[in-house]
């Protein structure tokens, strides 16, 4: 018998509670994960369209806007969750290992490249490129995590992985080429993933970092054009959606960085299809449609979004039970 207060528990039962409360928190946990890996897709899928709203500011105007706006809402959303600490401890490692800043440079520069791309390809006939690049972005990721992370996938993962690959042969298949954009891409975000890993910064200190660091980059962007004033004159509008442009950015970084913590990683490469699958809504309701022969691309995609939608349900039914997998 286990002494609970005044109340007397069973050994088993004592045990009992104790597995049901660590299933509990190992459900919460994941729900958490997968929450902000939807939240991420949602608001990046928004971002999208977002920057439609933005003219007359071209690409790199909007890039450079939005790097230098998202540090400032970062560092109050970063604050305001208690998660500061991670700046300050990232800055006393600065302090006794000075090598680190070469490690770190790389990082923001393989970041800011990546969001530099995601505004460069659709005004330079480059979106079809870096759609496939997105679409075999997950399955890059779930590479990494079988091969590198030795993280098994279930049946209906499996069965994710395999529907989404059609899909991704068959964008390749209407594309035609193989472009330096779509492999950029889908390398470009597991080795930054990788690389933050390794240096330890794999948490909201490290993103943190990457956006300071691209901060005079985007200042020599803005002012370097004398008549930086002019759009926002001939647009006042302006003067309301650039700042939100980084509020939204920076909501949306910290959600992929949360779930990027919380989930596995092949869980995490597989919800990251619904971003583009997102961006094709978008698209549709800003007008574009999708070709008859599209469809066999965007169906076995869809079809491994649902089956991602079963298995984490499946998944969160066996943690709470405590059944095995």
């Amino acid at each position: 018998m286990v002494r609970s207060g005044t109340i007397q528990l069973p050994e088993c039962v004592f045990q009992r509670l104790i597995q049901y409360s660590q299933n509990l928190y190992g459900v919460v946990l994941l729900n958490f994960g997968i929450a902000s890996s939807l939240a991420s897709s949602t608001l990046f899928a928004g971002l999208y369209f977002y920057a439609t709203l933005l003219a007359p500011l071209d690409g790199k105007e909007i890039f450079a806007w939005r790097m230098l706006l998202t540090l400032p809402f970062l560092t109050i959303l970063m604050v305001a969750g208690k998660e500061s600490r991670h700046v300050t401890a990232l800055f006393a490692r600065i302090r006794k290992e000075p090598q680190l800043v070469i490690g770190l440079c790389a990082s923001s520069a393989l970041l800011g490249s990546q969001q530099w791309l995601f505004l460069w390809a659709p005004i330079n006939d480059r979106g079809l490129d870096l759609s496939l690049g997105y679409f075999m972005l997950p399955l890059t990721l779930l590479l990494v995590g079988r091969v590198f992370y030795r993280e098994r996938l279930s049946l209906l993962q499996n069965m994710a992985t395999a529907s989404a690959a059609l899909g991704v042969l068959h964008q390749f298949y209407v594309v035609g080429h193989f472009s330096w954009v779509a492999p950029f891409v889908a390398s470009g975000f597991p080795v930054y993933f990788a690389l933050r890993k390794n240096l330890g910064t794999d948490n909201l200190g490290g993103l943190w970092f990457d956006m300071l660091l691209m901060f005079p980059v985007a200042i020599y962007f803005i002012f370097k054009d004398p008549n930086v004033g002019a759009a926002f004159e001939r647009a006042p509008g302006l003067y309301v959606l650039v700042p939100l442009l980084g509020m939204l950015t920076a909501a949306a970084f910290m959600s992929y960085i949360l779930a990027s913590r919380k989930l596995p990683f092949s869980l995490f490469g597989l919800l990251g299809y619904l971003e583009p699958v997102l961006i094709v809504f978008v698209a549709l309701a800003v007008g574009e449609r999708i070709k008859p022969d599209e469809m066999l691309t965007y169906l076995p995609i869809w079809t491994a979004v649902g089956l991602l939608v079963v298995d984490g349900a499946l998944h969160m039914r066996r943690q709470f039970l405590g059944t095995p997998a």
